[in-house]
């Protein structure tokens, strides 16, 4: 056996039993250095997961402050308008082209599009985001006008530039139940006006007329500014009207004293 050993010494450095353990010994070392790249990679993708959830859906975390509050669409003794305009004549003159106004909860409580009498020239889609497909089965405007009387009488009539929408439906409101947000006192700067959108994103936080305008985003962004000031508001109104009471009881003192001398 020995002579045979050093005749043929390889035989004996590959013995099967030494062949069979160095296998072994391989496969138990790579599932070990497999599950550490297991235990290393889940924590991150699990990490990674959570830090991606807050991003994933923002719209959880900062709700729409313009929804509606319930489902009330009742008429309200609150109300507010937007109107959107055409160009008629020669483009230049506007023309009421829709109409929409919504109650104290912001619900919708009518909204129309408007059959100008005068032909419109331009859309102004751009704006407006009125196209000629909307009106081809608009209502006429003496019906619209009759409605839109009906539904602010006797009510507090909410807006933004509220004259320009007054002016396009021919209407009129008394003084001392409009609210116009562009010239309550504490939304001026300096004494001038803002825009609905700049007043929309200050006060509220929310963004709107990125483009064409939306009627009902509009009177719901008016809306809303009012009822978060209502309080103030309201008791600037009755200081202003108390001290115009006065100062017309003092004219008419003025006016008896002069006559009587």
């Amino acid at each position: 056996m020995s002579s045979e050993a050093k005749k043929n010494p390889k035989h004996f450095q590959l013995n099967p039993n030494w062949v069979q353990l160095q296998q072994k010994l391989k496969s138990s070392a790579k599932p070990s250095r497999h599950s550490n790249n297991l235990q290393s990679e889940t924590p991150n993708s699990i990490l990674g997961k959570r830090k991606e959830r807050p991003n994933s859906d923002p719209d959880d975390a900062k709700p729409n402050p313009l929804i509606p509050t319930n489902d009330d669409s009742s008429v309200t003794d609150v109300v507010a308008m937007d109107c959107e305009m055409v160009g008629v004549g020669q483009g230049n003159k506007s023309a009421l082209g829709r109409v929409t106004l919504v109650n104290k909860w912001r619900n919708v409580i009518y909204d129309e599009f408007v059959r100008p009498v005068e032909r419109v020239v331009d859309f102004r889609t751009h704006i407006s985001g009125i196209r000629p497909r909307d009106l081809k089965k608009a209502k006429d405007f003496r019906v619209v006008q009759k409605k839109v009387a009906e539904l602010i009488k006797g009510r507090i009539l909410v807006g933004h530039a509220l004259h320009n929408d007054l002016k396009a439906l021919l209407l009129t409101h008394p003084k001392k139940d409009l609210r116009d947000t562009s010239e309550y006192q504490p939304f001026l700067k300096e004494g001038r006006r803002k825009a609905l959108r700049h007043l929309a994103a200050e006060v509220l936080g929310v963004e709107i007329q990125n483009g064409e305008h939306c009627p009902v985003d509009d009177a719901r962004a008016a809306m809303l500014l009012y009822t978060k000031s209502r309080k103030e508001w309201e008791k600037s109104v009755k200081d202003q009207l108390r001290l115009q009471e006065k100062q017309k009881k003092r004219k008419h003192r003025k006016k008896l004293m002069s006559d009587i001398n």
